[in-house]
């Protein structure tokens, strides 16, 4: 909750804590290398927002935790409330396809069950498995 992911051209997202807004700072934000060619999508696991997965333009597809910092607000030298960005980890990666995955979806029934497809014209249903040990 309160998070919102850009994805970019470069192979980086940047992951957005929406709580605070600062009048000139913006948004804190933290960002991360996470493919080696363009990512086109990301999703959140509807039953746990800190996990998302990434698709990559190479194939793979990147399995992320948010966590937040200690204390999501502080105040700057002015006194104004700035927001704290947190950080975020890999978990696990694989490569399913030589071509990009184009779409991803989560089940919001069945924890782990996801569905994703590639310019390879491949459907493949993906279950990842131990999401509630995280």
């Amino acid at each position: 909750m309160n998070k919102l992911v850009a994805t970019s051209l470069e192979g980086k997202f940047h992951v957005f804590d929406m709580r605070t807004q600062h009048p000139t700072k913006g948004f804190a934000s933290v960002s991360e290398k996470a493919h080696k060619s363009t990512v086109w999508q990301v999703r959140h696991l509807p039953q746990n927002r800190e996990l998302f997965l990434t698709a990559g333009g190479a194939g793979s597809l990147h399995l992320w935790k948010y966590e937040y910092p200690v204390q999501r607000s502080k105040k700057d030298s002015e006194g104004v409330d700035m927001g704290v960005a947190g950080s975020v980890r890999l978990l696990q990666n694989v490569t399913l396809s030589t071509q990009p995955i184009s779409s991803l979806d989560w089940s919001p029934d069945k924890r782990g069950l996801c569905i994703c497809s590639s310019f390879d014209q491949m459907v493949r249903v993906l279950i990842i498995t131990k999401l509630h040990k995280i």
